[in-house]
């Protein structure tokens, strides 16, 4: 049996996907946002996700 490789421990551990398909400007955008921010695009999507749940719930 192959041992699952341990990282740091969390409190909110990211074990679920979810594909997405993007226009070329999307990734062009996405691209971008990574270049200027230094952060993934996986960081990049949550915090878009985060932005328009916020503005939904006020």
């Amino acid at each position: 049996m192959v041992q699952k490789k341990m990282g740091r421990p969390t409190q909110d551990p990211k074990d679920r996907t979810k594909n997405v398909r993007l226009s070329d400007s999307d990734i062009e955008k996405l691209d971008y946002c990574i270049k200027e921010t230094g952060k993934t695009g996986n960081e990049i999507i949550r915090m878009g996700i985060d932005k328009v749940y916020q503005e939904l719930k006020k």
